[in-house]
């Protein structure tokens, strides 16, 4: 087009091409590109949808399973559930766009997964987020909390589909970038996943859902870059969503699925039309031609550079079986939603896109699609932080103000102010809603099966120990799904990290990804599905290391599940693992002391697996109804929240040690657990029989919680501190934690 603007190296710099990349661009091509195809090579060889610097070692995960249907590479992972089912799940992120616009951020990165799920023909059944924030004295945070909040709430809830948990944690390290990870999954028969694999030559490329604006153009670029001082100017490059039109899309599709006319579909997310059409034709070995003219736009005059990369929501793009084209068609219609023909398949490999009669860009699609640039980084291995002995910690004075202050510190405390904005019943199959171990939500049409959901990483661990860190967030995830009952089945991951171009947080991701694959291993937890999100990093600060872990677990009878609300007058209390022994790293030292010093807690994964097994084989027996993991603020915190959840007190042995190291240390594979009296004796045998290292810790009644010689608090006084922070914080208001009582 004779008005494009001169191919400067400026111009490729802004695209976010390298100079030997746009080399590499030149020798593909043999000549100089056209600005729609710079900005096709932009979007698709761009970290964000191209993976070339994290490829390397995602292949080293485990990602196969006697259940696993589908692995990574789709546009979600598929699991066997048993019965003709099975759950389609993923987790991604919307870290920067967040950032720029907290509300549509968020509510996107929600839309986005949601599409994710449905485009392989399963209807949501629950969605998760795991949200990290700067920290609370920063000026922009509690503007980005009620902004996220708010957006993940309005799409969720109008779309109609429950959000059953999560994560919310701020440290100063997120101030300049925030991160927003959604997480969605869906059900669907075995026999019917749709793919995104296009197949036969001359088929229709068909445009399907809400028209093409200028709204996220430059997106996925936008999201493989860094955060500098000019931040605000990339507001337009954030996608405005429609919960409703999505709602449309998705019973559209669903029916669309029924009638056999998909061959492949593909949701247009990150790079729009680009990297759908890219995708679906790569996969398949095959070529796409594409006629602009013929997409539904919303605005005036928009250019071809435009359209290519425009991330505007609510889209799909499927190759359709040509003779069922009216019935797909009437199908759209019905729904309000555009429905056009805008290409074909061809078989030359060649991804052609005409505008006005003339070809903009004609480019290579493998090179474009699954062969883009795949570099291995220098790395620096992370050299761990020294262990923190329990002695080099003071003890507390007053163990129950340093309870206190835990329950009521912005990382430890109740989450009810973000969870009760949530529609968390709605669909009307929710058995757990947020604020236990793990969401849980029965399959709906069966008669006993349910599914539990959970999303874990302590960044402060990956932060002093990578391998640990990973191998942690996989291990807690499992616990977390575990500790209700639930057969941990797969998980999904959201990678993130700052500037992998620097050697040492390169080192931070690989060394996390080698923790992660262990774990996964050891636990038969494969990961089949995710998605990394680098150069999380503001002016020069990188983000902690965030390796979020999105597990789902199946529960085949969902009469003996166990929650942490079910403590009941009478019941004893052990502690399925050993005492607490370890500081480093721990909430106790970041909250109560203002350090952050020492190596995360080891994770021993031959411990972790059996300990849980032993703790689920007493859930499905339905011998344990009260059951909560030992992370955050160890026993503590743990047998606190059980005892604020069940509106009841405990009386607690102290056990031997340190009185801070047992009360608060962070060991990993524990439980507290409450049994019956009359199973109390049983159960003790079992552990000693299966090897599980076991203490009675007491009995459930009253309305205090005491620990012998070492606390003594009232229910309501723990309640008061842990449920005030968030809704004094988002209020204007910091208050002090109360005095013990």
């Amino acid at each position: 087009m004779t008005d494009e603007p001169a191919i400067t190296p400026e111009l490729v710099a802004a695209h976010g091409l390298k100079a030997d990349e746009y080399e590499r661009v030149l020798a593909l091509i043999g000549r100089e590109p056209t600005l729609t195809e710079l900005g096709i090579f932009s979007a698709m060889w761009n970290e964000h949808c191209s993976y070339k610097s994290s490829k390397k070692w995602l292949r080293t995960l485990p990602t196969k399973g006697e259940r696993v249907i589908q692995g990574p590479g789709e546009n979600a992972g598929v699991v066997d559930i048993g019965d003709g089912l099975c759950v389609v799940f993923k987790m991604e992120s919307h870290n920067h766009p967040s950032y720029i616009e907290p509300y549509q951020g968020a509510a996107t990165g929600v839309g986005g997964i949601l599409r994710d799920v449905f485009t392989m023909g399963a209807r949501p059944i629950a969605a998760m987020n795991a949200l990290r924030f700067g920290a609370p004295d920063h000026p922009k945070t509690r503007h980005l909390v009620a902004g996220v909040v708010a957006g993940v709430g309005g799409y969720g809830n109008s779309f109609g589909v429950p959000t059953v948990g999560g994560e919310v944690n701020f440290h100063a390290r997120y101030n300049g970038n925030c991160l927003v990870n959604a997480f969605a999954a869906g059900l669907a028969k075995t026999d019917a996943i749709f793919y995104s694999e296009a197949k036969g030559v001359g088929l229709p490329v068909v445009y399907l859902g809400a028209k093409t604006g200028r709204d996220g153009v430059g997106g996925a670029t936008m999201a493989s870059a860094e955060f500098d001082e000019s931040i605000e100017e990339k507001r337009p490059t954030v996608q405005v969503g429609d919960p409703f039109t999505e709602k449309c899309l998705l019973e559209a599709c669903l029916e669309l699925m029924q009638t056999g006319a998909v061959i492949a579909i593909q949701d247009m997310g990150a790079a729009g039309l680009t990297c759908s059409a890219v995708e679906m034709g790569a996969k398949g070995g095959l070529g796409i031609e594409l006629d602009l003219n013929a997409v539904p736009v919303r605005e005036d005059r928009m250019s071809p550079y435009e359209m290519m990369l425009s991330e505007s929501q609510e889209r799909m793009l499927m190759v359709l079986d040509p003779e069922k084209r009216e019935v797909a068609e009437a199908i759209f219609v019905k729904w309000g939603l555009d429905f056009a023909v805008v290409g074909k398949t061809t078989d030359d490999l060649r991804f052609r896109v005409l505008f006005e009669g003339k070809e903009v860009a004609n480019l290579p699609i493998k090179e474009l699609g699954d062969e883009a640039p795949e570099y291995d980084r220098p790395w620096v291995e992370p050299q761990p932080r020294q262990d923190v002995a329990p002695g080099d910690v003071a003890v507390p004075k007053n163990c129950g103000a340093a309870l206190l202050s835990l329950l009521g510190s912005p990382d430890l405390c109740s989450r009810r102010w973000v969870f009760e904005q949530y529609d968390t019943l709605i669909q009307g199959n929710s058995l757990q809603r947020p604020g236990g171990d793990s969401g849980v939500v029965r399959v709906d049409g069966h008669p006993t099966k349910a599914l539990a959901f959970s999303s874990d990483v302590t960044p402060r661990y990956c932060e002093a120990d990578p391998y640990r860190g990973g191998a942690q967030a996989v291990a807690e995830c499992w616990r977390n799904l575990t500790a209700v009952g639930a057969e941990p089945l797969a998980a999904t991951d959201n990678l993130n990290f700052g500037n992998p171009e620097k050697p040492e947080l390169m080192g931070q991701f690989v060394k996390a990804v080698e923790g992660i694959g262990a774990a996964c291993s050891a636990l038969a937890f494969p990961i089949v599905s995710g998605n990394v999100s680098l150069y999380n990093e503001t002016q020069g600060t990188a983000i902690l290391p965030t390796p979020t872990i999105g597990g789902v677990g199946l529960i085949e009878d969902r009469s003996n599940t166990a929650r942490v609300d079910a403590l009941k007058e009478g019941d004893v209390l052990f502690l399925v693992g050993h005492d607490g022994s370890h500081l480093g790293a721990s909430a106790y030292l970041s909250t109560i002391e203002e350090r952050e010093d020492g190596a995360p807690p080891p994770v021993d994964l031959a411990e972790e697996k059996r300990n849980g097994d032993f703790v689920r084989s007493f859930i499905r027996a339905g011998r344990i109804r009260t059951c909560h993991d030992l992370s955050d603020g160890g026993l503590a915190v743990a047998l606190a929240e059980l005892c604020m959840a069940s509106r009841i007190g405990a009386a607690i042995e102290a056990g031997d040690g340190p009185d801070h190291a047992i009360l608060f240390g962070e060991d990993q594979a524990r439980y507290a657990v409450a049994l019956s009296p009359a199973d109390a004796e049983s159960f003790a045998a079992a552990a000693a029989d299966a090897g599980v290292p076991l203490r009675r810790l007491g009995t459930a009644g009253g309305d205090r919680l005491k620990v012998a010689g070492r606390l003594d608090l009232t229910i309501r006084a723990m309640t008061v501190a842990h449920e005030s922070w968030f809704p004094s914080y988002m209020s204007g208001t910091v208050i002090e934690p109360p005095a013990a009582a």
